[in-house]
């Protein structure tokens, strides 16, 4: 294609890293690398930021998606999208949600009154009548693409209540645990099929937890689920605060981490999930450098 388009056969060349054989900080450090893009743990992105002086840096990393359950006029639709949401890929985009804010004292449907406890099994069989099938299965949740990830998985299961395991017990679909909202498991992202469901004071906690978490961890996504207009509006200011984007009351083909409006941004470049948008003119504009050659006119 570089070819056919009368560029360089060697315009764009690939690195590629092998256990105990790592090149890329060496590469990420060499004077002649003036601009750097990069995607992947806040760990390494963290490295860079403080050896890669040499060039601009800009980055997608790791970061706690959450979702604030404070009620809903739709319970059917709104765990069908959730469990979608949560088991596409099992999980492993950056855009996937993990932590699952519902008040301790239930919240209000369509079907009623729904405890805590009836929230989290409603998602869970919507997880099940999703996953049910290997075929099916397979074309959604895909297969985990690092052993890590698997050893991961299991030792989050002995971190919680298990309300439905997942690949720890060779299920397909995410585990599912109940945790107590100060656990440390809920304050850091557990990279993979892991759904983390926590019981909030209230409504407005959940969301003031979600969105400082964002604020301090980094978050590419967040959704709520409500049906009071004035609580919804201070939930957007506050995840605006943070710096995240926020999907309200989404149902049907519509989901969190494949939202076509917000794919093209993806992060906000507001908060420690990277430092700017796809879109952001600065991200465009100092990829670009005016050079000139002068001379004089005969």
């Amino acid at each position: 294609m570089l070819i056919e388009s009368g560029l360089p056969a060697d315009a764009v060349l690939l690195a590629v890293d092998e256990p105990g054989a790592e090149i890329t900080k060496a590469l990420a450090t060499r004077q002649e690398i003036r601009l750097i893009d990069y995607t992947g743990s806040s760990v390494f992105g963290g490295w860079l930021r403080d050896n890669a002086r040499q060039a601009p840096l800009f980055t997608e990393e790791t970061g706690v998606n959450s979702v604030v359950i404070a009620a809903t006029t739709d319970l059917d639709g709104m765990c069908a999208n959730l469990a979608f949401a949560l088991s596409l890929y099992s999980g492993q985009m950056c855009t996937s949600p993990q932590n699952i804010y519902i008040p301790a004292g239930g919240i209000e449907t369509d079907k009623g009154h729904k405890s805590f406890d009836e929230v989290a099994a409603a998602l869970v069989s919507a997880i099940e009548a999703l996953v049910t099938g290997p075929v099916r299965a397979a074309g959604i949740c895909g297969t985990l693409a690092n052993p890590a990830t698997r050893t991961r998985v299991e030792a989050s299961a002995a971190r919680g209540r298990v309300l439905r395991p997942g690949a720890a017990a060779g299920q397909a679909g995410p585990l599912v645990l109940a945790v107590d909202i100060s656990d440390p498991l809920a304050g850091e992202e557990c990279f993979g099929p892991v759904a983390l469901v926590i019981a909030a004071k209230d409504a407005d906690a959940g969301i003031g937890k979600a969105a400082a978490l964002a604020a301090e961890k980094g978050a590419i996504t967040a959704a709520l689920y409500d049906t009071d207009e004035a609580r919804i509006a201070r939930a957007e200011a506050a995840f605006a605060s943070a710096g995240v984007n926020l999907s309200i009351n989404l149902t049907g083909n519509i989901f969190v981490n494949q939202s076509a409006a917000f794919s093209d941004f993806h992060v906000t470049g507001a908060n420690p999930a990277g430092n700017a948008s796809l879109t952001d003119t600065a991200f465009v504009a100092t990829r670009f450098r005016r050079v000139m050659s002068r001379r004089l006119a005969a």
